[in-house]
């Protein structure tokens, strides 16, 4: 009797991309050794169909402060409910990888619940998982290596039937790069669509990005295509000495489309635009016509389940404009495949050795130098290896997408209607090799002119720091440009102050010097006087750490120990906890300063006060949101 060969189905849920990538590597990997393979996002897959499934391996991404990628969240609380049971997924096989940051407290959370959940529900796990490290030197991929050869290995004996070849079994590499996945049309157009001809500037700069981005490979499914509004700059200037090191700036910005509804503690999300003269080198070094019109429609791969929800507008798009908008060719660095399909097109023989060695696994902590810790752009890849030739649809599946940039929103619709406000770091670096970087949207930001009109294509969401009623108390930490939302959060008490009563807020900054970067000086003095929002009079506070200028380095957590009691009579009268800013060790120092306050000020143990802690977390009166 012949065996059916089964598919194998992988689901990731991915924030930024990285999990999806993750993802295709494992089924690549897969179809080399004959296994078929369906690829899903969780949120386009039926949870409930779980059981009828032979094996799964679920690529997972944490984001925040441990929290599940967006597209995750439908599909875990289906998983959460009760009435499942221990035996629900009984004779499923399966196995979990994660991709974390272990510089965050909650490294991995996702993946580790997922695991135990699966676990917990009946699961048979086919290896221990996996937990990628963006701190390692190698990125998640040195975890990911090792993990795939114990998967294979392990799934060829449990499920041989994936793998109708045999266990031992491997296309070798060339074989496989067959055609990409998707296919571009190119069209003979005189002149632009009528309907355009009529538009006024943002509305053919919507109808662009939105056609641009519903037809593009990288587009992440939840992802609505169009923006939520245009904004044009009204003010930019800077918050820090010109001397100083850091350059951050506030940025005042107005809405040209309809006004969006949003609320403090919101995030705002840009599209950058990117450097004219670097994507006419790269479509020229391409060989690429700019005013030939396309449009690119996702091609089904032998094997290889793809997106079917993958919407492809039949009104076909300037190649320039399409590069402009969907395809980082000068900030981002490409990925691992990126080589290994450059060395199928390299005529060159050393580029071609080169390619080959830098895509295998001997090869991988090199590439990782040359590549991601010099955050070598797709351009200067492509200069290094210039007997390369790629072709257009090869770049559009593996050139990296051009990705929105969040900011935490500093202003309050109440105080600023019609505007918006962010207090931006504008980002740039020295790599180990000493070439200097910038950050694309920052730089970008700072570097326009409120005289210019440029109109800038938005979205809102939520962030982690939900707006609070004007009857809470609040303490606020917020070192550095942490103090953004919360600058919005006391324009908005000022605000609600005028027409009723409001409770106390105190807040807590930290920056280096006192004459360098006190972000919004003025603002904060100023409503710490006459009877403000700050005042002690209203029973609130501001409180300054600055760190470098006295011998012994000062935190904001240190300003927190000295004002220990009025914090734990705030939090006595029910006071909520907002934190916001750097990611690295603040969040966790921060929390310890609170347990301190608590175990001292109330005589209870170490214990109890991080019980409490965590208590306050589960009510929804701890908050945290924090950027690396």
């Amino acid at each position: 009797m012949e065996i059916k060969s089964k598919k194998l189905l992988i689901l990731y849920a991915t924030q930024t991309g990285n999990a999806l990538d993750a993802a295709e590597r494992i089924a690549r990997e897969a179809e080399r050794r004959a296994c078929l393979v369906v690829i899903r996002s969780t949120d386009e897959y039926d949870a409930s169909s779980l059981p009828e499934e032979d094996a799964v391996i679920f690529v997972v991404s944490t984001t925040g402060q441990g929290d599940a990628p967006d597209s995750m969240k439908v599909f875990w609380r289906f998983l959460l409910q009760r009435n499942l049971g221990s035996h629900w997924l009984e004779g499923v096989h399966y196995a979990v990888f994660g991709l974390g940051d272990s510089g965050y407290q909650k490294y991995n959370f996702v993946a580790k619940k997922l695991d135990k959940r699966l676990s917990d529900l009946g699961a048979t796990a086919v290896v221990e998982r996996g937990l990628g490290d963006d701190q390692h030197p190698s990125g998640y991929e040195a975890a990911l290596d090792p993990w795939m050869s114990a998967l294979w290995s392990r799934l060829s004996e449990i499920k041989p039937n994936f793998f109708p070849e045999g266990p031992n079994f491997l296309v070798p590499n060339v074989e496989l790069i067959g055609r990409p996945k998707f296919q571009v049309t190119y069209h003979n157009i005189d002149k632009m669509d009528s309907q355009l001809s009529s538009a006024t500037d943002f509305e053919y700069l919507e109808m662009q990005i939105g056609r641009a981005c519903s037809m593009y490979a990288g587009k992440v499914s939840h992802e609505k295509c169009k923006p939520d509004a245009f904004l044009k700059m009204i003010k930019n200037f800077p918050l820090t000495r010109a001397s100083h090191e850091k350059d951050v700036r506030h940025l005042e910005f107005e809405f040209v489309t309809q006004v969006v509804q949003y609320e403090i503690g919101g995030v705002l999300e840009v599209l950058p635009s990117q450097n004219p003269a670097a994507v006419d080198s790269f479509i020229q070094h391409c060989n690429l016509d700019p005013e030939s019109f396309i449009s690119i429609h996702p091609r089904e791969l032998e094997n290889h389940h793809l997106d079917d929800n993958v919407n492809t507008l039949e009104v076909p798009i300037k190649l320039r404009t399409f590069v402009e908008l969907t395809m980082d060719v000068a900030s981002a660095s490409p990925r691992r495949y990126f080589f290994e399909v450059m060395s199928f097109f390299a005529t060159a023989e050393h580029e071609k050795e080169r390619l080959q060695y830098f895509a295998s696994p001997e090869g991988r902590d090199d590439l990782y130098q040359y590549n991601q810790k010099e955050r070598r752009t797709v351009l200067e890849v492509l200069e290094d290896f210039p007997s390369v030739q790629m072709p257009f649809e090869w770049l559009v599946q593996l050139v990296p997408p051009l990705k929105k940039r969040a900011f935490s929103i500093s202003s309050s619709p109440l105080a600023h209607p019609n505007q918006v406000h962010l207090t931006v770091d504008v980002v740039s670096w020295t790599t180990p090799f000493k070439r200097k970087r910038r950050g694309l949207c920052s730089t970008w930001l700072a570097s326009l002119n409120p005289e210019q009109r440029i109109y800038i294509p938005v979205w809102f969401r939520k962030g982690l720091l939900p707006p609070p009623p004007p009857s809470l108390p609040l303490i606020l930490v917020g070192p550095g440009t942490g103090c953004a939302p919360f600058r919005g959060f006391v324009d908005e008490r000022a605000a609600q102050s005028l027409s009723g009563s409001i409770a106390p807020i105190i807040l807590f900054f930290g920056c280096r010097n006192e004459e360098n970067d006190f972000l919004y000086r003025d603002f904060w003095s100023s409503h710490s006087q006459n009877d403000g929002v700050l005042s002690e009079a209203k029973g609130g506070g501001f409180y300054a750490a600055f760190s470098r200028d006295q011998p012994l380095k000062v935190y904001v957590q240190h300003k927190m120990q000295e004002q220990s009691q009025r914090i734990w009579n705030l939090l006595c009268e029910g006071a909520a906890i907002y934190v916001a800013g750097s990611s690295t060790k603040m969040p966790s120092d921060v929390m310890l300063a609170f347990e301190e306050i608590i175990s001292k000020e109330s005589g209870a143990p170490r214990e109890s006060a991080a019980r409490w802690l965590r208590s306050l977390e589960k009510a929804g009166k701890y908050h945290v949101e924090a950027w690396s």
